[in-house]
Order: structure tokens, then C-alpha cells, then sequence
């Protein structure tokens, strides 16, 4: 969400999923003999320990009511002759055959081991999202930044086709509606709430629903607004300003939420009779069409709801990271576009005249209107330097921007540690510069509070006032929302997430503006204006559904599952901007963009129907080119001639956690000629269909594991054009490690690791151990401050996953080697976020831990003894049967004394 989530079978020694917390490790070595361990403060689980998904056998929309209820009571008849304890939360019937339920690591694996049981699935919390408000007086000022409906078409859909989305009934999955803004009036046929206020305050997860779904954070009310919200006397409208809302409340007033609530809130949306669904809610990294969520999304296209996602925004964490509801079969994801304009908090008034608008950081004071302080910088610094202010490069002598606003450009080092060494050398205020092309929104949080204005300009900007500051230019702060062109306009967000799917199918689907919108807030926030500013995929998500809720009234037997592609096939290509600012000849990965951005009056206009509505290609280590054949459905009585070409997009190189753009082009037959130049001729005689053998061959020049990726454009003669994404995977996927090695600083250990908690030790896999670790499976105080809370002194492994995996298996081994038993088996997992602990956080992922609980399959304790955990992991796309496509680590040796 803003934006802001694994078959898992467990067999009775349990495991659990967790992330890493806040400290890493402190000390140590990647190799050698270590007696003590490792050093390691604060790794903890950080996931929901004992809560998870179980489903059942059998596709609830293939089966009876009753069938689905007689396989559910078989279960719980079952769990209760064998003596598994459990608490069932909620239960699915409907999109999911299964329960939520909260069980020990030991009871969740007996569980995974009843007939009829599919899967086990952790239950994943979903982070809450941020919002940045604006003035409704400020807002009503802007028309042309209410959802860029210029830019997708919207406002000509309105005007002069006359289409509104009267009669389509949209349901919201969000943080709720805010039922009493104007732009909502008489519009909300369906308003639940799953949650109430509390929820996920404070950590408790405890539903306790309102009688209406009020909605008091903010985003839900935004996004609904982006939809269809429509306040004249604002001037605003939204994308289809006459829908009819669904408003589905699972998030409190503060917090994230849990998966399990949001599947509740999709089962009721469709009870409902919801046509178009928007979630702008995702998990990243869970990049499988088989988790929960992306299964439930699935099956709400299945029996005829269009379903709209967010891609997600973690396009910083590298490829591979979307995830969530938007890895659904025909589920639309929508990436992000930034918008035209863009909203800024103030201008910095120089003294030569000149205006410079910024944004103010988070976590700093705001700066006041009329402070003017005299400008410096540091001597070294220039536009060119890459470290300015950070400590590593001496930061600034002690009173030496004494009363002062200092320039420093961003760089090499964090912008709290720019602004704090500026603080300690006694600067007034902080203006930070961009160094790439546009504006930066910074985010300053730091042990030590910040207590001085601290802005961000761009990096143009910066530039300029560094060419000046030796003139002995000073500044004056004017507070106050300002509008500005956007450089990156029109331009894929930064923050937008990367695909392919972990079984490289092409996601995301289409792109939407998300960057900087403003819309409906609710009006018991702040002074009551009712409109905000926010971005994210979040924004970009609901211009789609309004899209489909359009759609649906011009043409409403159109099928859910065909409604993606009539979307995809019309949309208009976005282009790659440098760093510096120029647009490239390419187009911008179709893995961030797919078909481009909605083209509303395209879709509307098109009587060509495509099929397949995107290209797939997987890898390209088995078949040196991929053929596909794609299907032209003229359902028109004109004739249509296209020139079908090839148009390739920038490659994706580099590693997973770093990728980098490269300018290599795959290339395209067309029924056997060159698609690589002009293009092939097309004719579709009307109510015909003809088909197109496209062959693609991956780019010569780019490195193996690099994702290449274009479109089969069809340039209309006759009427408006189509265009079809591919996307591929150049080389053996599975040649991509899966088991990594993880970083604390400058430091790398080599992963997985065996840890003791107890000790506060872990003991990377090349560590030799003088004398094994011992494990009692007493329980004790972790943290003296609260000795209520008890740990069990167990072993863990600690796993570093650097891409998705198929399956994960830990088993359990003598002293020898030899297999005892496996103990935990999960399929469909995400990879880690990052594998540097200091970029850890409550929604990024450093590293797994399993923890074994000292049980046996037949629920015993096992004997006292020397025993080893194993890891095995086989690839995405992988062959279980090929040793090759499995990657293994064993721990070292420890004693069970209990």
C-alpha cells in the first residue's frame, strides 16, 4: 500500500517465518574458529507468530455450499479426534475453502498433516499508509492535478462521451470512506466494518468493528475519491464520478492489518455484487500467484469482478518486488506514473530574486515564513560531490555554520546524518540538493531529534544556489503549497515496484498516475478541508478501476477476465529518463510498466480485440527464441490494417538488488518477416479474426539473468492502435542464488547462519565451532525489563533469501548427517528485501528465522543428544527432480541437553 504481502507444510517440529529486528550484529567473523559465536543484539521474529491461513482441498467456486461446509466440519471433526489445538479465527467459503487460525509453531505443523489439508500460509501484516495533506482552498486551485484526467483520458470520457460509471458498484478495500464528504453523498450502497478504531494500535490486532467503516486515517477516503468522488463546488471529479461505493474498512485509525481481514473484506465485497474491486494493498516480494490473497484475487475475476491492484512501491528494493492481491491470474496491476505537477511546501526567496520551491523533510521542524538566515556550504563541496556532510568525509568543523542555512547535496551517506553533523556544527537551517534529475521528498529520523528546518530543493536548484553562495547570496523562508512543473513528468514513479513474477510472468499489467495526487480526505482531519496530496501505486490503482467502472457502463457485457486486456492493449507507452533528465529512445522496462499508461478513450474507441493480452516469454536457457501466436478479434464492420512492429524496451541488468538499465533490443519475426523495421502489414477483415506468429528472439548483448522486454506494437491505419507487451528472462533462471550472505556494515557474513538466542551468538556456515552450542528448550526472560514475556532457549537457522523460491525444506540430522526427519516444508516464498541489516525494517525483511521447538513428528521431545539442521531450497521454476536446482546448507553441530 502506499502502497504502502507460500504454500506452507509443516510437519509437527515447527517453524515459523519471521524477519529479523531492529539491531544486527555487532562483532565478528565470516570464517575462522569461533568459540562464542558471533555477536548478535535484538534478532527477533518480527512476522505474526501463530497465525496463519489453512486451506482446504477443493476450489470453493467449483464446488456446492454444502460440500465446502462438510469438507470445513470433516476438518475441525478431525483436529479434534487427533488432539490438535487450535483457535479458528475466521472462516472462507466462498473465493477461499479454509480458516484463519492462531496455533503453535508444534499444532500448526500436526495441521498441515491432516487429509484434506492443502496448505498452511502465514497470515502477513500489511503496513498502514502515509499521507501528506494540502488545503481544499489550495487544492480547488489545481484542477489540472484532480487524477491528471488529462492524462489518461478520463476528462474527454466525461465531456464528450458522456461516460460517468452511473449504474457500476465499486467496492473500496481500504482504510475506510469518509460517509460524510459531499463527494460521497448517497453514493455508498454498501459500507462494512471489519476492524474498528483500535485496530493495530499499538500492536493490537484484536477486530473490533464500528457499526459504519469511518474512515480516520485517510487513504481509503483518497483513494475512493480517485475512483469516482465528485464535489462540484470544488470543482472535482474523480475518474467515474456517478459510480455507486462499496466502502470495506480493514485498517484502524493507525496501524497496518492482516491479511486474513483483508481475504474477509474480498469474500464480502463479492457477496455484495461489487462489479470492480479496488486494492491498493499489497505485500512485496510475495511475487506468487499462489499466495492467499492472489488466489482469492484470482477467483473474484473467475466469477465476474473486475479486480484492480497496486504494484506496490518498493521499485528502491530492486527487481522482483511486487507481491500481494496484483500476482492474480487476470488481476489488473497497476504501476505508477508521475503526475503533471507537482505540490510543494514553500519557496526559498534568495536575495538576487530568484524563487526556489522545496519540500520540507519529515521528522524536522518546519521552517516559518519570514526566517532569513545567511547561506554556506562547505568548502569541498560542489555539484559533483558524492559525499558531502557525511562524517567519512570529515563533516564540518565545530561552529562553523553558526546561525547559518547550509547547502548539501545527497549522497553517499543518510540525510539524518547530513542534517545532524550540520546540527552539531551549530547550522540554523539544512537545504539538501537532489543528485540525480527532480525533487526529493526526504525522511529524517535519527537517536538524536533533529531540531532545525531541514528542506529539499532540486537538484537543478541546488546547483544553482552552490554557484551563488560564494556571491554571499542569503535566503528568506515563504511558507506555503506551491505548484510547479514536474521535471519527472509523465515518467514512471521511482518508488514503483519491479516484476517479473517469481514464475516470470509479465506484471505489472498497466500504468496509472500515482505520483502526487491530490483527492477527498476526510473532513474531521486538520481544519476540516477535505482534500489531500499523497502518492504511491496506491493512487495509481483506482484511476484503472475508474477506467473499468467506465468501461462497464459503455460496454456492460464485458467479461472480467477480458477487461485487463481491452485496458492493456490500448495503452500508450512511457519512456526511460536518465538521471540527468533526457528521455531515452527506449521505452522504460515493461516490468515497471507493462502495456504503458491507460488510454481511456483508446479502449473505448477499440474494436480489435487481442488475445493473448501480453507475452510472457520465461527463460530463454531451454529455447534460444520464443514463439507465441497472438489472436486479432475484429468485432467491427470496418476493415482494419495495422503495421505490426517490433518495439523493444530497455533491459534490466545487474543483480536483483541493483539492477541496472541497459540499451540491448530483443528482436521479431511477424508470420516470418522482420518486425524490426517498419513492420509487417495486418489486415483483419470485419467480424474476422487473424493470427500472428511473433517470434522473439532475447537481446544478444545483454548478460545472462538480464529481464529484456518490449511490445508488439500494431500501428492502426484505420483506426486507433493496439499494443501487446512480452517480457523474458535471458539465460538459466535457476543460476540465480537463492541462498545469500548477509551484511551489518561493511561486514559480510556468510548465510545461513545457526543462532542462539539465548547467547545472543550466531555462527555463520564457514564458522568452525570448538564446542558445540547446547539447547535446553527451558523457557526464560529474554529482556529482564519484562519477565513476563518468555523465550524458549531453542536452535534457529537464519536464512538470507535472494530470490523467491519454489520450496523450502529444513530437516532434521544426526550428529552423522544422517536425515532424522524433515521438520518443516513451505512453498511459495518470498525473497528478503535487502540483505543489508541496515536497511531492515518493519516492512523490509533482512533475513528469515526458523526455529526448531525440539519436537519429533509424533509430538515427543527428542532424546538429549548432538543433532544438525539442514536447509534445502529448490528454485523458482525449478526441477525437483534435478539436483542442480536445489541449493543446500548444513548447520554446524549442537547438543540437546535438556
Amino acid at each position: 500500500m502506499n502502497n504502502t504481502l507460500k504454500t506452507v507444510s509443516l510437519l509437527s517440529l515447527a517453524l515459523v517465518l519471521g524477519a529479523c529486528g531492529s539491531s544486527a550484529p555487532s562483532t565478528g567473523t565470516t570464517g575462522g574458529v569461533v568459540t562464542a559465536g558471533v555477536k548478535a543484539t535484538g534478532l527477533k521474529v518480527s512476522t505474526l507468530p501463530g497465525k496463519w491461513f489453512v486451506e482446504l482441498e477443493g476450489d470453493p467456486t467449483e464446488l456446492s455450499a454444502q460440500s465446502v461446509g462438510s469438507q470445513q466440519a470433516s476438518f475441525r471433526a478431525l483436529a479434534r479426534q487427533r488432539g490438535v489445538g487450535y483457535q479458528e479465527v475466521m472462516s472462507y467459503r466462498t473465493l477461499f475453502n479454509g480458516f484463519s487460525v492462531e496455533a503453535t509453531e508444534s499444532e500448526i505443523g500436526r495441521i498441515s498433516q491432516l487429509p484434506g489439508v492443502k496448505g498452511v500460509y502465514p497470515v502477513h501484516l500489511i503496513p498502514a499508509p502515509v499521507t501528506e495533506k494540502v488545503a481544499k482552498s489550495e487544492a480547488a486551485q489545481m484542477p489540472d492535478m484532480y487524477y491528471a484526467r488529462s492524462m489518461t483520458g478520463a476528462d474527454i470520457a466525461q465531456n464528450e462521451l458522456g461516460l460517468t460509471g452511473k449504474g457500476v458498484k465499486v467496492g473500496v478495500i481500504d482504510t475506510g470512506l469518509d460517509l460524510t464528504h459531499p463527494a460521497f453523498t448517497g453514493r455508498v450502497v454498501s459500507a462494512v466494518d471489519f476492524v474498528g478504531d483500535h485496530y493495530g494500535t499499538d500492536g493490537d490486532y484484536v477486530p473490533r468493528p464500528g457499526p459504519t467503516p469511518q474512515d480516520c486515517n485517510g487513504h481509503g477516503t483518497h483513494v475512493a475519491g480517485i475512483v469516482g468522488g465528485n464535489e462540484p463546488s470544488a470543482s472535482f471529479k474523480g475518474v467515474a464520478p456517478e459510480v455507486s461505493f462499496g466502502a470495506y474498512r480493514v485498517f484502524g485509525c493507525a496501524g497496518g492489518t492482516q491479511e486474513d481481514i483483508m481475504v474477509a473484506a474480498m469474500e464480502r465485497a463479492y457477496a455484495d455484487g461489487m462489479q470492480v474491486v479496488n486494492l491498493s494493498i499489497g505485500s512485496a516480494f510475495e511475487n506468487w500467484a499462489e499466495t492467499p490473497s492472489a488466489i482469492v484475487g484470482s477467483r473474484m475475476v473467475k466469477k465476474g469482478m473486475v479486480v484492480v491492484a497496486s504494484a506496490g512501491n518498493s521499485g528502491a528494493s530492486g527487481v522482483y518486488s511486487m507481491g500481494g492481491v496484483t500476482m492474480g491470474d487476470n488481476v489488473i496491476s497497476v504501476a505508477s506514473v508521475d503526475n503533471a505537477k507537482i505540490e510543494l511546501d514553500g519557496n526559498v526567496i534568495l536575495s538576487t530574486g530568484d524563487r526556489v520551491p522545496y519540500y520540507t523533510a519529515t521528522g524536522v521542524p518546519e521552517a516559518q515564513s519570514g526566517q532569513a538566515y545567511a547561506l554556506t556550504k562547505k568548502a569541498s563541496s560542489t555539484p559533483a560531490t558524492t559525499n558531502d556532510g557525511c562524517t567519512a568525509s570529515g563533516g564540518f568543523e565545530a561552529n562553523s555554520l553558526t546561525g547559518k542555512a547550509v547547502l548539501i547535496r545527497r549522497g553517499s551517506c543518510t540525510f539524518y546524518e547530513k542534517a545532524l553533523n550540520a546540527q552539531k556544527a551549530g547550522a540554523a537551517a539544512v537545504i539538501l540538493y537532489n543528485n540525480v534529475f527532480g525533487y526529493l521528498a526526504p525522511s529524517i529520523t535519527g537517536e538524536t531529534p533533529i531540531t532545525i528546518p531541514v528542506i529539499a530543493v532540486s537538484a537543478v536548484d541546488g546547483a544553482k544556489i552552490s554557484t551563488l553562495i560564494s556571491s554571499g547570496v542569503s535566503m528568506t523562508f515563504e511558507v506555503g503549497k506551491t505548484t510547479v512543473a514536474n521535471p519527472t513528468a509523465d515518467t514512471l514513479s521511482s518508488f514503483t515496484s519491479y516484476g517479473a513474477s517469481a514464475e516470470l510472468e509479465q506484471k505489472p499489467d498497466i500504468a496509472a498516475p500515482g505520483g502526487s495526487i491530490i483527492s477527498t480526505y476526510p473532513l474531521s482531519e486538520d481544519d476540516g478541508s477535505g482534500y489531500a496530496v499523497l502518492s504511491g501505486t496506491s493512487m495509481a490503482s483506482p484511476h484503472v478501476a475508474g477506467a473499468a467502472a467506465l468501461m462497464l457502463q459503455a460496454y456492460p457485457t464485458t467479461q472480467a477476465k477480458d477487461m485487463r486486456g481491452l485496458l492493456m492493449n490500448s495503452a500508450t507507452l512511457r519512456y526511460y529518463r536518465n538521471p540527468n533528465g533526457t528521455l531515452t529512445t527506449l521505452p522504460d522496462y515493461v516490468q515497471r510498466q507493462g502495456a504503458g499508461m491507460v488510454d481511456i478513450v483508446a479502449a473505448y474507441s477499440n474494436a480489435v480485440k487481442v488475445s493473448p493480452n501480453k507475452l510472457s516469454l520465461g527463460e530463454s536457457a531451454t529455447f534460444a527464441t520464443r514463439s507465441k501466436v497472438v489472436v486479432l478479434k475484429n468485432t467491427g464492420a470496418t476493415r482494419q490494417v495495422y503495421a505490426a512492429r517490433n518495439v523493444p524496451a530497455r533491459t534490466i541488468g545487474g543483480t536483483t538488488l541493483a539492477p541496472v538499465a541497459q540499451d540491448f533490443s530483443a528482436t521479431m519475426t511477424v508470420n516470418g518477416q522482420s518486425a524490426d523495421g517498419d513492420g509487417v502489414e495486418v489486415v483483419v477483415a470485419p467480424f474476422s479474426e487473424v493470427e500472428l506468429n511473433v517470434v522473439v528472439t532475447p537481446p544478444a548483448g545483454a548478460a545472462d539473468r538480464a529481464q529484456y522486454g518490449g511490445l508488439l506494437s500494431l500501428r492502426g491505419t484505420t483506426g486507433p492502435d493496439l499494443t501487446v507487451p512480452y517480457s523474458g528472462f535471458k539465460g538459466d533462471y535457476q543460476s540465480i542464488q537463492v541462498l545469500g550472505d548477509e551484511f551489518s556494515g561493511n561486514t559480510k557474513y556468510n548465510f545461513p547462519a545457526l543462532y542462539d538466542e539465548r547467547a545472543g551468538v550466531f555462527y555463520p556456515e564457514d564458522a568452525a565451532v570448538a564446542t558445540a552450542p547446547e539447547f535446553t528448550f527451558e523457557q526464560y526472560a529474554a529482556d529482564p525489563a519484562k519477565p513476563e514475556v518468555l523465550s524458549t532457549d531453542a536452535p534457529s537457522v537464519l536464512v538470507q533469501l535472494s530470490h523467491q523460491s519454489r520450496r523450502l525444506d529444513v530437516d532434521l540430522l544426526g550428529a552423522g548427517g544422517a536425515l532424522i526427519e524433515t521438520i518443516t516444508t513451505q512453498e511459495y516464498l518470498g525473497r528478503n528485501c535487502s540483505n543489508n541489516l541496515a536497511q531492515q525494517s518493519s516492512s523490509c525483511d533482512a533475513f528469515n528465522t526458523y526455529t526448531w521447538d525440539g519436537k519429533l513428528a509424533d509430538g515427543t521431545d527428542a532424546a538429549n543428544g548432538t543433532y544438525k539442521l539442514r536447509v534445502r531450497v529448490l528454485k523458482a521454476l525449478g526441477d525437483a527432480g534435478n539436483p542442480a536446482d536445489t541449493e543446500t546448507y548444513t548447520s554446524q553441530a549442537f547438543t540437546v541437553k535438556r
